[in-house]
């Protein structure tokens, strides 16, 4: 546990966005608890929930930004991603999308992006 000393008129610490995403990021993560996140951090849990709300977009530049994992299919999937498409009649290929919460949307290839983007927003919203 670290110790500091407040000196003068401010009693407040100050934090960085980074230490703030490091904090979140730590707390939330799987099989974390955010009391033993806010205890090792000297913060209090209410900090960290208002920090996470924050930074999940309540003020501008302080959205978090995380990548999703993905998993690539063998070489010969690949080269096929790059040829010219199918004529009409021949079968759609499907395009599986992993969303949170382990739900997966199945779509075709052809699907506008407009549509896949209202489609993935219902499904998180659901």
């Amino acid at each position: 546990m670290r110790a500091e000393v407040w000196v003068g008129p401010e009693r407040r610490r100050r934090w960085t966005v980074e230490e703030k995403h490091r904090i979140v990021r730590e707390a939330f993560a799987p099989e974390a608890r955010v009391a033993d996140v806010a205890r090792r951090c000297d913060v209090s849990r209410s900090q960290i929930y208002q920090w996470r709300s924050e930074l999940a977009g309540g003020r501008p530049g302080t959205e978090i930004v995380g990548f999703v994992p993905v998993e690539m299919a063998g070489d010969d999937t690949m080269a096929a991603a790059f040829e010219p498409a199918a004529p009409s009649g021949a079968v759609d290929p499907v395009i599986e999308i992993g969303l949170a919460g382990g739900r997966t949307l199945k779509v075709p290839s052809s699907l506008p992006v407009a549509e896949l983007r209202r489609l993935i927003r219902a499904v998180e919203e659901a």
